[in-house]
Parts: C-alpha cells; structure tokens; sequence
C-alpha cells in the first residue's frame, strides 16, 4: 500500500460513548440484542465514539457496579431495558443509588399512563404500574409515545449523562426520534459523522488480506476494519466529516488502492452480494443461467431466487439427489454413475451440461458432493465436492474442492454456493463482453 495515504489521517476530539444493555434475556440468549446495534449505527451517524458494549442480568447490585465503572470512563451512558412495572425491572431505581441519589415522583407521568390505559382499572395506592414515575428530581423525562414506561435524561456527576431507554425496540426507537436525537445533537455532536464504505471479497482468507494490507490497519481517518462471514471477507472503510461528500473525498484514495491491489477477490461493496452481482452481470450480457443441485438441496437456486430481478436470468434448476433422479432428469446413464459415483468430476461435469441443454440456457453450475457429516469414506471424505460450469462455445470448468470435515453440514452448503457464484463470476470477469 502507498505510504502516502497515511497522509490522510484525522484526529476529531468526540465524546465517549458506551452502551448497557439490561436483561437476563439477552444473557441466556433468549432473545438478540437488536437494541445495542441500532443505537450503535445511529451513534455512528451522529459521529459519536462509540468504544464499548456492557451487558448485565436483572441484578441490583450488579447494575450500580457496571454503571459506577462506566461513570468514570465515559461521557455518555446509554441504557436499554429494566424500566417496565415488574419487579425485575431495577434499572431507574440501580442507577440512583449508583450516585446515593433519591427518586421522587411525577404525578403528571401516572395521570398520563392511566390515560393510555383507559379500560384498565388501574389502583392508584398499588399499581405496579405506578413505580415507572419516579426518577431524580432533576432528572429530564423521555416521553414513551408507544408504552408506559418513560426514559430519562439524568447528568449525575459533572461531565456524566445518563440516556434510559425500555427494551422494547419499538418504544426505544420512537422515544429516540422524539427526544433523544435533538438533544444529543445539540449538546454532544460536533457536526461531524461516520460514513462508511465496505468492500466485499470472496475466493481469499481475512489473514491473507490483513497481511497485505498491515499500514492502511493503523489509519486514523479513514479507518480501515477487516471482519469475515463464513466464505466472505469485508473491509470496512469508515471516514469522519461534515457531511457525505467530504467522506467519500476521504474514503477514495484507500478504496482506489484497496481495488487495484485485489482486484479479482473484490466482488461488491455495501450490501452486494455474490448472487447479485452475478445476476446484475447475467442481465447485462443478455444471458441465461440454470443449475443442477446434488449435495446442495436447492440452496444455490435460493440463493439465485432470493435477489430481486433474478427471473430476468434464472431460468429454473433441478434438484436430484437420487441416482434415479439423476438418471430421468439429467440423463445421467447408469454406467456413468456406477463407474464413477455420483460424487466425482465426470457424473458433475454430465449434469451440467445435460441441464443446460434440457433447460435451455446460456450458462450452467452443477454440483455434487458430501456435505455430512455421514457418507463419506478414505477415497471420497465428507467435505469433497465437485462444481462444473457450462458455457456457451462449449465451454467447461471443472472444480474440486475438499472443506474441513469439522465443518457442518451447512456450513459445507454454503461454502459450497459461494464457490459456484463466485467461480462463474471469475470466468464472466475473465470474459468480459
């Protein structure tokens, strides 16, 4: 990488930022904690640093030493969850006595629950409903335009704001279009933003890429983040300005670079992915593609079907797991079949070009293979699986790939879907009209 990009780094002072995220739930893995990532793109846009991510059980005490602990290392504390009426719900009543801080209640906060819930017949002495109005007394209220249960803007300590938001995703989101944003907006944003720009790769490792790319890894502005899905890898570059424009000037020398030093293995960017930006590839040539699935089950047709606009090129597969199948519908004679198995070079090879011809297209992907973790044996292990591509002009590709056996079966599927869109995408890129 040219030493000159580092020229671009940026040092912008921001406000620290953390997020707690309260609820046994989301420790027993009850549910997924969609929360935290939404508050995290939002900060993300607001050009907060965002640097950590807590969180803790329906536990009193647990509650006070996590927040006492953030207190004295961010600026900005951000609560999701632990405001309703149950008695596991100490989130308010944890973060006062954190600061050995009162509550005092909101008479205004129980006439206005009582009148969003006006068949209830609602006790004024006992309703648990009732402990959702008490807050410090100089605390702000975050109105809860779709439930009850209110948030609260609260400084404790010079220097040290409190956000509280319900769990509910609904109520938190509404509650922070109302409120929170303009606030945050007005006394912690500095004007800038993070906009980022990821590159997708595929047909390399996430090791091979970090080596390669060691210095654009200590960049200040823009950052640059290797991160890896199973048979995808992705850098994320992310630029700190004013507004879009002035990112995108930022972001460009890295991702000029970035696209002529791996040229091949870049297949998108954003929310691309292989399947699209084939069949975006497919349609501009005016082409056809149909596909013969074995190990796979119908999993790369889905993948194909699942993109918007793939009727324009997909013409339709045949899914045969059975040598039977494979004999009626892709006429696969049964010598072949009893020579050489169904998993091996030559039966993958036939269904591919049968398919193509029987289906009447431009372009075909077969496969077969062991996905497991049952059938395989010394000469053919679970994770061997043959691709073939049919081309127009007679054209073949032929592909052997043997997976880690350790892997499971699906994760085996998926691998093996993402070589045949991206090794079509290769011979396309390679033969470009």
């Amino acid at each position: 990488m040219k030493a000159n990009l580092k020229q671009q780094l940026n040092d912008y002072n921001s406000n620290d930022v953390e997020i707690l995220s309260i609820g046994t739930e989301l420790l027993l893995g009850n549910i997924v904690n969609t929360n935290a990532q939404w508050i995290s793109e939002q900060l993300s846009q607001l050009g907060l640093n965002h640097f950590r991510q807590t969180t803790v059980g329906d536990n009193r005490d647990r509650i006070i030493k996590v927040v006492k602990e953030i207190s004295k290392r961010s600026n900005i504390l951000i609560t999701t969850g632990g405001l309703g009426p149950t008695p596991d719900d100490l989130t308010t009543e944890a973060i006062t006595k954190s600061f050995n801080v009162s509550l005092f209640e909101r008479p205004y906060l129980w006439k206005e629950i009582k009148q969003k819930l006006p068949n209830s017949k609602l006790n004024d002495n006992s309703s648990s409903l009732r402990k959702q109005c008490f807050f410090p007394k100089d605390a702000q209220i975050i109105n809860n335009p779709k439930g009850t249960a209110p948030g609260m803007i609260w400084e404790p300590i010079k220097g040290f704001t409190i956000l509280t938001f319900p769990g509910v995703p609904s109520e938190m989101k509404a509650m922070w279009k109302e409120t929170a944003l303009d606030f945050i907006k007005s006394k912690f944003s500095d004007s800038y933003s993070f906009f980022s720009n990821t590159l997708k790769f595929a047909g390399i490792g996430e090791s091979s890429v970090a080596e390669k790319i060691n210095d654009l890894l200590n960049l200040n502005n823009p950052t640059v983040a290797p991160y890896a899905n199973l048979g995808e890898v992705k850098l994320r570059i992310t630029a700190k300005a004013k507004h879009e424009e002035e990112a995108k000037k930022i972001i460009k020398p890295v991702k000029e670079e970035l696209k002529k030093e791996f040229s091949k293995f870049i297949f998108g960017e954003n929310h691309d992915t292989l399947a699209s930006v084939l069949i975006k590839e497919l349609a501009k040539r005016n082409e056809s593609i149909v596909l013969a699935e074995s190990c796979t089950g119908g999993l790369l047709s889905s993948s194909i079907t699942s993109i918007s606009g793939s009727s324009k090129v997909f013409q339709g597969s045949i899914v045969s797991y059975s040598n039977e199948l494979k004999n009626s519908l892709l006429n696969i004679s049964k010598d072949m079949l009893r020579k050489y198995g169904a998993v091996s070079e030559e039966v993958c090879q036939a269904m591919a070009i049968n398919v193509k011809e029987k289906l009447k297209a431009d372009w075909s992907i077969a496969i077969s293979g062991i996905a497991g973790p049952e059938g395989g044996s010394i000469e053919k292990p679970v994770g061997l699986v043959y691709i073939s591509i049919s081309g127009p002009n007679n054209h073949i590709t032929n592909i052997k790939k043997s997976f880690n056996k350790s892997l499971n079966r699906i994760e085996i599927q998926t691998l093996s879907v993402n070589v045949c869109l991206n090794s079509l995408r290769l011979i396309l890129l390679s033969n470009s009209k």
